[in-house]
């Protein structure tokens, strides 16, 4: 029996997720989730679901990764964004989204057994690690699974990302994916 806890990790992009999954591989049981109805157009969504799957094909822990898939659904985050439109980055609109993201991490996570859940979303120095801690707090009691609060940016790890990310060969998007 393993002493790794089991984990679902919300996974924003391969970039992002490179240097997360190389820190807590080692002490978590990882599943993959790729749920970000904010990607806009598909074509990018598509973009960054199959680098999530070149990523895994290039780890030396990829291979003991799962990924737990969802289907695309830009309507989620539609219907989230709506009046949220003039909001700045950063704002009541990122917060909206975050929160749509790590509920249904975490929805899923109870449905599945899993111990706790984590986003990759905090590695970015774009992201108020803050604001998405306080929202992934929130979800954990309210689906009463534990979150692993994290500023995954910090002693490094963003610049280990962006290295981790161009060794591997990686696309490096340069927007979040919400085009409003």
């Amino acid at each position: 029996m393993s002493d790794k806890k089991k984990l679902l990790l919300h996974v924003c992009c391969a970039p992002c997720a490179c240097y997360v999954i190389e820190l807590l591989a080692a002490g978590n049981d990882i599943t993959l989730l790729f749920y970000n109805p904010c990607i806009e157009p598909f074509d990018e969504y598509l973009k960054r679901k199959v680098q999530l799957q070149i990523l895994l094909s290039n780890l030396p822990e990829g291979e003991h990764i799962r990924v737990l898939d969802c289907e695309y659904r830009n309507e989620d985050f539609v219907v989230i964004a709506e009046g949220l439109r003039g909001e700045p980055e950063g704002g009541a609109r990122c917060a909206s989204c975050f929160e749509l993201r790590l509920s249904e991490t975490a929805r899923l996570a109870k449905l599945h057994g899993f111990e706790v859940f984590a986003t990759t979303l905090t590695v970015s120095v774009h992201k108020d690690a803050a604001m998405i801690n306080e929202i992934g707090e929130k979800l954990s009691n309210s689906y009463d699974v534990a979150y692993l609060s994290s500023d995954f940016k910090k002693l490094g790890g963003y610049q280990r990302s962006i290295v981790l990310s161009r060794q591997l060969g990686l696309y490096r998007q340069n927007y979040c994916g919400c085009a409003i």
